[in-house]
């Protein structure tokens, strides 16, 4: 099992950046997919899901409005697209995959997101 995400960097304040999270090893349209953030000092917090049948999504309050989770099946990857970025967004962002019926759950090594001017 692999999930391997890419596209972080360093933004300033206002802009933009599409992480990209790409799966393999198990069936990715069965998972519930998320994106996770960890900032130095602070606890490891969800950012926002989708659901693997349906694609339903849902937002942490500081991710709704700017931030928006999608998924291609086809190609095993999920996606996060950020606008608006502020500096409070500075943070190791993860991509989780998860199956209750299954009863597993895997995680990403991480990308660094900053931002600042």
């Amino acid at each position: 099992v692999q999930l391997v995400e890419s596209g972080g960097g360093l933004v300033q304040p206002g802009g933009s950046l599409r992480l990209s999270c790409a799966a393999s090893g198990f069936t990715f349209s069965e998972y519930d997919m998320s994106w996770h953030r960890h900032a130095p000092g602070n606890v490891r917090e969800l950012v926002a899901t989708i659901t693997g049948p349906g694609g339903v999504t849902n937002y942490a309050d500081a991710a709704l409005g700017r931030f928006t989770i999608s998924r291609d099946n086809a190609k095993n990857t999920v996606y996060l697209q950020m606008n608006s970025l502020k500096p409070e967004d500075t943070a190791v962002y993860y991509c989780k995959a998860h199956s209750s019926w299954y009863g597993a759950d895997y995680w990403g090594q991480g990308t660094q997101v900053t931002v600042s001017s």
